[in-house]
């Protein structure tokens, strides 16, 4: 796949739990200087681009891993697809866990800080991790993702309606 290829597509995760008869979902907030003062809007599923010749779910899976430290264990529920803002398509797969976001740990990325200094700065892609219900989830996460977080809990409702 060329990079222009890969670079409109991403596959990600929602793990998710049940605490107190609701659900609750992991999301995560994008590491760096740009997003260090915002919060409504701009949490995310953890998810990336795919390697050349990766299938999406495991690129979801690796992606989960790198951006967390933890390890995503199935089955794992499909949501389709969506397209961000941007025009890039992501595919979402959800699975049930728990992980403590006190032992997040993400992958890091360098880049010019401040711009223009000349000098190099190192940040987590991923600075932290928490678990919301959704009805908190759906004012953190990216506008463009709310419909995933629809798709699973329809998903879950048909899946206790069937028993």
């Amino acid at each position: 796949m060329s990079a222009g290829a890969t670079d409109r597509r991403s596959a990600g995760l929602l793990m998710y739990r049940r605490r107190d008869g609701r659900i609750e979902v992991f999301l995560v907030h994008p590491g760096g200087p740009f997003f260090a003062r915002r919060d409504e809007g701009v949490w995310s599923i953890p998810k990336g681009e795919p390697e050349e010749g990766e299938e999406p779910l495991a690129t979801a899976v690796r992606e989960f891993r790198e951006e967390t430290g933890f390890e995503a264990r199935g089955p794992f529920l499909p949501l389709g697809r969506i397209r961000q803002r941007g025009g890039k398509i992501v595919e979402a797969w959800a699975f049930a866990g728990d992980a403590d976001p006190g032992r997040l740990r993400s992958n890091p990325f360098t880049m010019e800080w401040p711009p223009g200094s000349g000098r190099i700065a190192r940040f987590p892609e991923i600075d932290r991790g928490a678990w919301f219900d959704l009805a908190t989830a759906r004012r953190k996460i990216r506008d463009s993702q709310i419909p995933l977080l629809d798709r699973l809990e329809a998903a879950l409702r048909e899946a206790s309606e069937r028993g």
